[in-house]
């Protein structure tokens, strides 16, 4: 799975929020968009808006690709539950992600790193897919050869994020599990998000 390796900064002044997380919050001392009318605020039409709010959620959640969002949305679909819920839920509970949330990366990238690189064991054992599905129950631990790495470690100990409830984290052992599917209301996304429009937009584009 390819790697998002293109500008993060210019993303995060294009939506006016430190969305990835970083310690140095790019938006300090260039808090308007890039470019020359970066500060003028222009009206959007509703495909404008519709296609903000899908490209907020993609960074979110580490810059999936529109392939990725289209496939998330169609299972979201099949199920009983509420399809903006089941959507929404089925990113957070990606393995990168979770790996995120128990601060074991201190952004969605160092998170996405340290799983495509084999530092996460998933209930013991080795998983390097980043969209692995966490289920209720399970644990997920930084390999003890790679508890030593200072990246690890500092994410832990300096990490200014909660750990959400839906989460417990052991950060003597380098491990956290997965308590329950948390409800839309209790993800902490770093800035709001229409997951009803999107839906509905997938649901036209897709």
């Amino acid at each position: 799975m390819a790697r998002y390796t293109g500008p993060k900064n210019r993303i995060a002044r294009r939506f006016g929020a430190n969305i990835f997380g970083r310690a140095r919050n790019p938006l300090l001392h260039k808090p308007n968009p890039a470019g020359q009318h970066g500060a003028k605020r222009k009206k959007k039409s509703d495909f404008g808006m519709q296609l903000d709010e899908q490209q907020k959620l993609k960074a979110l959640y580490g810059m999936l690709s529109r392939k990725q969002m289209v496939r998330y949305y169609k299972e979201a679909s099949r199920v009983k539950e509420n399809t903006n819920h089941a959507f929404i839920q089925q990113l957070e509970c990606r393995l990168d992600n979770i790996v995120f949330r128990l601060k074991f990366g201190s952004t969605i990238f160092a998170a996405q790193q340290l799983v495509s690189h084999g530092h996460i064991l998933v209930d013991g054992k080795k998983v390097d897919r980043r969209s692995f599905q966490v289920k209720p129950g399970m644990t997920i631990s930084v390999k003890p050869k790679s508890q030593t790495m200072e990246v690890v470690k500092h994410s832990i100990e300096t990490g200014a994020r909660t750990v959400p409830d839906y989460l417990s984290l052991d950060p003597v052992t380098f491990s956290g599990k997965l308590i329950s599917i948390p409800s839309p209301d209790q993800i902490p996304l770093a800035l709001p998000v229409n997951v009803p429009m999107i839906c509905e937009f997938l649901a036209h584009t897709s």
